[in-house]
């Protein structure tokens, strides 16, 4: 889960994470009023869920979703043209992002931009810490171009964060004194937050620091471990499902795993590996996978058929795979709910099964004899083959 940069703020007053004062606004008026309170120069950020926001562009013409001015009246202004504009950005796709909040907040003078996360590292089975001298810029292209400028600190799950690794990051971003001191506490505070709050990331790009030597964290992201939202209903809160796929909000509520794809041959598979690995097969014969999704290990048959209705609520879906290996998984139960989505649904495209597994043959035969039309495979190499076939056809 993900949560816009106006609650990360919200976040970092409660764990005392130094970032300039600001607030949301949810109409022009408001944006107004707030930038009313600040003193000197403000700004104003289009609040959607993706980066690149200040070179974007709104589809009402309108240049940059984050913008500098000096009036409380130019704020005004500047939200009115943002609120409730779909903002385009290299990570929204065309498509873009509807903008139903901007957030202002006081703009601060900056002497130098750094960058800073900390992040779990699934190799090292530890919080990592991630930083660099060149903030403010895609770090991709950082680690791309010029690695020896990004430095990876892993803390010790157990010890936790200790003063020397404090001390030795901040020396090598090239911090002293005071502004050393000030550092130290900002990371800190982070990642006492980062526990906390269960998070999987957390990224500030850019980490500023002031002419005055403050240190604040201008921009966040965060990435919160679904496991753990159950300790966490204060974030869980939080979740804004406008910024959402549609399709993978549907799925969330019946306990399915789905990530929308631009393919169109739909997968309706049992397990994450094995997902993938159909997936892949599938374009390994030359189709293209319409989506991942995973039912699970002990799918229900009311699971199977929202997660029918779920795939053939994309129009790119031209055919559909079922790929099960019953473990815990009872192949009768898919094959039950294959026939309730069926029966359901107008399903007017082609549905290949490949069934193995627990109880197989009860399953086989639930679906022989249905009046479900379907294609039959034998394996997984055979099913891939069917399907990229079928929507050929």
């Amino acid at each position: 889960m993900n949560i816009h940069e106006y609650q990360a703020k919200e976040l970092f007053e409660k764990f005392g994470v130094p970032s300039p004062r600001g607030q949301v606004a949810e109409t022009a008026e408001q944006a107004r009023e707030i930038a009313g309170g600040i003193a000197g120069k403000i700004v104003v950020k289009a609040q959607v869920h993706a980066g690149g926001r200040g070179k974007g562009t709104f589809k009402n013409g309108f240049q940059g979703g984050v913008h500098l001015a000096d009036s409380a009246d130019e704020i005004g202004e500047i939200a009115g043209k943002m609120i409730g504009q779909t903002l385009v950005t290299h990570q929204t796709g065309e498509a873009g992002k509807p903008v139903g909040k901007v957030m202002v907040a006081e703009a601060v003078d900056i002497e130098k931009e750094y960058y800073l996360a900390i992040l779990m590292d699934r190799e090292g089975r530890c919080p990592m810490i991630v930083a660099s001298t060149e903030g403010g810029v895609n770090i991709e292209e950082v680690a791309e171009k010029t690695p020896e400028k990004i430095l990876r600190e892993p803390v010790h799950p157990l010890a936790g964060l200790q003063p020397y690794e404090v001390r030795k990051i901040a020396a090598r971003l090239g911090f002293a004194g005071d502004t050393a001191k000030q550092f130290g506490k900002l990371l800190r505070a982070l990642y006492k937050l980062f526990l906390a709050c269960d998070c999987s990331m957390v990224e500030i790009n850019p980490l500023v620091t002031t002419p005055d030597g403050a240190v604040l964290a201008l921009d966040a992201k965060f990435g919160f471990d679904d496991n753990a939202l159950y300790r966490h209903p204060d974030i869980e809160a939080m979740r804004d499902v406008s910024e959402e796929d549609p399709r993978e909000v549907a799925a969330s509520e019946f306990d399915l795993n789905y990530i929308g794809l631009d393919g169109n041959i739909a997968c309706l598979v049992n397990g994450a590996g094995l997902a993938m690995a159909t997936m892949d097969i599938i374009k390994h014969c030359g189709g293209e996978p319409a989506n991942f999704l995973d039912v699970g290990g002990g799918a229900t048959e009311e699971q199977v058929t929202n997660a029918f209705k779920i795939i053939l609520g994309d129009p790119n879906v031209k055919g559909i795979l079922v790929n099960i290996f019953g473990g815990i998984m009872d192949c009768d139960v898919i094959a039950h709910g294959i026939v309730a989505a069926c029966k359901q649904v107008d399903l007017n495209i082609p549905l290949v099964v490949r069934l193995e597994g627990n109880n197989v043959e009860a399953g086989k035969k639930t679906l022989a004899g249905s009046d479900v039309a379907l294609i039959a495979a034998d394996d997984l190499a055979d099913a891939a083959k069917k399907a990229v076939a079928a929507i050929a056809a």
